[in-house]
């Protein structure tokens, strides 16, 4: 993955890494909640139509079911200055991550655009072991997660080791792939899509699991969509811009099935449970990735119907 580095971090990224610890806001867990997400008919009306909606499910991430050995810290505050580029150890992902987030933002906001729907931006939380957040207290044991409350992404970078280290998903395009997988949260409850899926839960709590599969699934669409913008158009020449290979590609797909619920569930258990998935499988995760990835159109990642 080429791109040119940043002079600064991106203005919507809010570095909380040097803040003292202390006692956050307590909350769910929101590891355990999966892939709270949302509901629409017909996915070829998301960027035509807004849905009426609110604030949506508190949190969707990456379930990791216990896999991952980062220690969840103690929650800090919120108005640590950031770290000195100089001493920051992990400068090159903080780097990465903040290239990534104003790429996409950018590419779904010039979406909305263009069928003149307002997009608003996420922010991007960089933290140790544990934060206060909208959805309750995060922690770095959860994997990376978005808070719809907050509208904010949550991300310990310490997590790229563990996924390149415990789950086999190396390189710089696996971590891009979880951070486009987020923001694909954040426009589905920019577009309402998460009070839809709320409403639809609380009516059918049997198919609670199934909804948040399907929602999750949309965001790793999502995600395969801006891939392919990257693919075709990714200018370095541009401070935002990025190119990838089909290596790359690569790179994310593994990520993608790495992190698919029947893989999690094998490693922790030792078997595996359709009923309970909340993500879906590797399988799915990586068809609908090269779903949005071969389109590029986020109309063909209705997940739902």
């Amino acid at each position: 993955m080429e791109f040119k580095r940043p002079r600064t971090l991106s203005r919507n990224i809010e570095d909380r890494r040097g803040a003292p610890s202390g006692r956050g806001r307590t909350g769910i867990p929101l590891g355990a909640l999966g892939g709270a997400g949302g509901l629409i008919a017909v996915v070829v009306t998301l960027l035509f139509t807004v849905l009426s909606g609110g604030s949506g499910l508190p949190g969707s991430g990456f379930d990791l079911g216990g896999l991952t050995q980062l220690d969840p810290g103690t929650a800090g505050g919120t108005g640590a200055a950031p770290l000195d580029p100089a001493t920051d150890p992990n400068r090159d992902e903080a780097e990465l991550a903040s290239v990534v987030l104003d790429n996409a933002q950018a590419f779904w906001a010039d979406l909305f655009a263009a069928s003149n729907v307002p997009y608003r931006d996420a922010k991007l939380v960089l933290f140790s072991g544990a934060t206060p957040t909208g959805c309750g207290t995060g922690s770095s044991a959860t994997g990376p997660f978005y808070c719809s409350l907050d509208e904010r992404i949550y991300i310990d970078l310490s997590f790229w080791d563990e996924l390149s280290t415990r789950f086999g998903a190396a390189g710089d395009f696996a971590q891009a792939y979880v951070i486009a997988h987020e923001i694909g949260h954040h426009v589905q409850n920019v577009l309402g899509v998460s009070e839809q899926v709320r409403s639809q839960m609380a009516q059918r709590p049997d198919d609670q699991n199934a909804l948040s599969v399907r929602q999750e699934l949309q965001a790793d669409c999502f995600a395969g969509v801006w891939a392919n913008s990257v693919w075709t158009d990714g200018d370095v020449g541009d401070p935002n811009g990025i190119k990838i290979t089909r290596d790359d590609v690569s790179e994310a797909l593994q990520a993608a099935a790495a992190v698919g619920d029947d893989r999690i569930q094998e490693a922790t258990t030792g078997r595996v449970d359709p009923e309970s998935f909340t993500h879906g499988s590797a399988d799915q995760r990586v068809d609908w990735f090269n779903k949005g990835f071969d389109s590029g159109d986020p109309n063909r990642c209705d997940t739902f119907s």
